[in-house]
Order: structure tokens, then sequence, then C-alpha cells
């Protein structure tokens, strides 16, 4: 058992090592004995866990989802509106980005081109993002002629967008954007008689509280 515990302790703080320094330094340039020295273990333990770079990108990448399903499970809480839930997912989304190195990683890795096509993280955000949309259309809460997928598509541009643009500066990530964005979006994306807040909404804080691995 205490073996066991050991194992599962140095697989999570390799999967902590690689996404600190893939964020830093970026997947192709990053190496395995950089992440074996920030994990404090040795080159030999790393490859007892995983096979090579691409397997241990694939780890960091699957910790994120994990963290990205809890996220979405925590924010449909029974009596939310499907659009209120988006809401509140996204504000949490960017929490994560902003606190969560493992969710920041996971996100550069799933457009990392040296890694092959978009890969389960974004694919995992997306659909999730399109399947509240077609359900809030159902609750008959959309704006009519509004398309599900082409609200999807703009709220998971501007989501990743706000990751990508918070690399130089974290101000992109601050809790106003992600406010400013939905009072631009809402008002032309909803019915006049189901209001949405752009803020998260009051209650159980909507972002994880661990890392799933």
């Amino acid at each position: 058992m205490v073996k066991q515990e050991r194992a599962v302790r140095t697989r999570r703080a390799l999967i902590d090592a690689a996404a600190a320094v893939f964020a830093e330094e970026g997947y192709v340039p990053s190496s395995l004995a950089t992440i074996s020295k920030r994990a404090g273990v040795s080159n030999g333990a790393l490859h007892f866990h995983f096979e090579n770079k691409r397997a241990l990108a694939q780890a960091v990448e699957e910790a994120a989802v994990d963290v990205i399903h809890e996220l979405v499970r925590l924010s449909g809480n029974a009596g939310t509106s499907a659009l209120q839930a988006l809401v509140d997912a996204t504000h949490g989304l960017v929490g994560c980005l902003s606190d969560d190195i493992v969710v920041r990683a996971g996100f550069d890795l799933s457009a990392e081109r040296a890694l092959g096509a978009e890969t389960g993280l974004m694919r995992t955000w997306h659909a999730w993002v399109a399947e509240t949309l077609h359900r809030a259309e159902a609750e008959g809460h959309l704006a009519p002629g509004v398309s599900p997928d082409d609200a999807a598509a703009a709220i998971v541009a501007v989501t990743v967008g706000f990751e990508v643009l918070a690399g130089d500066d974290p101000q992109w990530l601050a809790e106003r954007r992600i406010v400013g964005f939905w009072e631009l979006l809402l008002p032309g994306i909803t019915t006049q008689d189901h209001p949405v807040s752009a803020r998260p909404d009051a209650g159980d804080d909507k972002r994880p509280d661990f890392l799933g691995t």
C-alpha cells in the first residue's frame, strides 16, 4: 500500500512538473531531464511511469480534462438553466486557467501541432459548450435565429483566446473580461423573458478544488 501511494505521488509530481515546464518552455523545446529534475525524481522513475514525452503530455492533458469534467458537473446544479450553467462554467474555466498550471498547459498542448490534430481537451470543452447551447434552445431560451453551433464556436474561440492572450498579459483572465464578454453576447442570444446573469450564479463555488489523474 505504501509503495502504491508513493507511485501515485510520483506520477502526480511528474504531471505537475511537466505542466509547468511545458507552459514555460513549450512542448517541443522541453526535455524529460528538465521535467524529472523539476519533479525531484530520477530519469528512471520518469520512464517507469511514462514511456516518452508524448505520453507525459497526454497525461497532462488527461488530468486537465478531468478538471473540465468536474467543472461542468459543478455548473449543472438542479434548477440552473442551461445558459446560466454555461456562464458559470466559463467563469470556472477562466479561474482554472488563471490558477491551475495543469489546465493551462492542457489547453496549450491541445493546440500543439507536434502532437497532431486537435486533441481531447479542446474537443471536450467544445462538445460541452455546444451540447449546453442545444439544451438552451430546447428550453426555449435562445433567441430566434441563433444557431447553437455558431454560438458555441464563438464562445470556445473567445475562452481559448483569453488563455492565449494571458500568456503575455494575465489580466486577460481577470473576471471583468469574462463578465464583459457575456454582457456583450447575452443580449443577442437570449430571449427577453429569460434573464441570464453575466456573473456566476451566487452560491456554491463552480471551480473544482482538485485535479483528477
